[in-house]
């Protein structure tokens, strides 16, 4: 028994999903199944039964968010300000550069399933492994793409015993990490869209991003109707990447 293999496990994912496969991989929010190839994003589409409205999230860091997202000025700040100042997770919903390398990378049919209203979501603070994964395919233009490793409606799932075994059986790798750092939650990622200043989600560590928000700029975020009445966290279904 030892620490988990960080460096190693990121680079057992990265090659899993450059060779065209799919990997269910630990973040702080969740088990989530991520890939970079159509074909692999088919079949975990399709093992996770979605509707044709849901979208694939992009897995990312903060370089990459700021490289890929054109937000304005003051958007930025509050996006600085809850996952920098503050190191919360935060899954951004904005305006996208579609001339970056690792956009360009993603196959046409690929990014139709994965933007809304030109806006493409991603996941920063996703926590360790996450970063590492996602450094490795920055460097090579690789477009890492997925959503939680669950059936849709089944809600995220923080320990690999607990997913549904059409999901296990639709990927080619299964990293376990344990239990997730934010399963008190029970719900994904908080997410935000930045071009309509709209709750997407509310999920991990909503009230505290909702303080931030209502402290530093003065904008009061939605209340959280709670777990038992809102299990999913979903205010805007159609933008659905859970």
């Amino acid at each position: 028994m030892s620490r988990y293999d960080i460096p190693g496990d990121a680079q057992r994912i990265y090659d899993t999903v450059t060779a065209g496969g799919a990997v269910i991989m630990p973040s702080d929010i969740g088990y989530g199944a991520i890939a970079s190839s159509s074909e692999a994003l088919l079949r975990l589409f399709r093992a996770k039964r979605r509707a044709p409205h849901k979208r694939h999230a992009m897995a990312g860091n903060y370089d990459l968010h700021r490289e890929i997202h054109e937000l304005g000025r003051r958007e930025q700040d509050m996006v600085d300000a809850v996952v920098l100042d503050a190191g919360l997770p935060l899954a951004v919903v904005g305006p996208y550069e579609a001339t970056h390398p690792v956009v360009a990378a993603v196959e046409p049919e690929t990014l139709a399933a994965s933007t809304v209203d030109d806006t493409l979501a991603m996941l920063i603070n996703g926590g360790a492994l996450q970063d590492a994964v996602v450094r490795l395919a920055h460097a090579n233009g690789t477009p890492l793409l997925g959503s939680s490793a669950n059936l849709t409606g089944a809600g995220t799932k923080f320990r690999v015993q607990d997913i549904e075994e059409p999901i296990v059986d639709a990927v080619d790798l299964v990293v376990d990490h344990g239990l997730r750092k934010y399963h008190l939650y029970r719900r994904s990622s908080t997410m935000i869209d930045f071009a309509t200043m709209e709750v997407v989600r509310i999920g991990a560590c909503y009230e505290l991003i909702a303080d931030i928000f209502a402290n530093q700029f003065g904008i009061d975020l939605p209340a959280d109707p709670g777990w038992d009445a809102l299990p999913s966290g979903h205010l805007r279904d159609h933008m659905s990447r859970h």
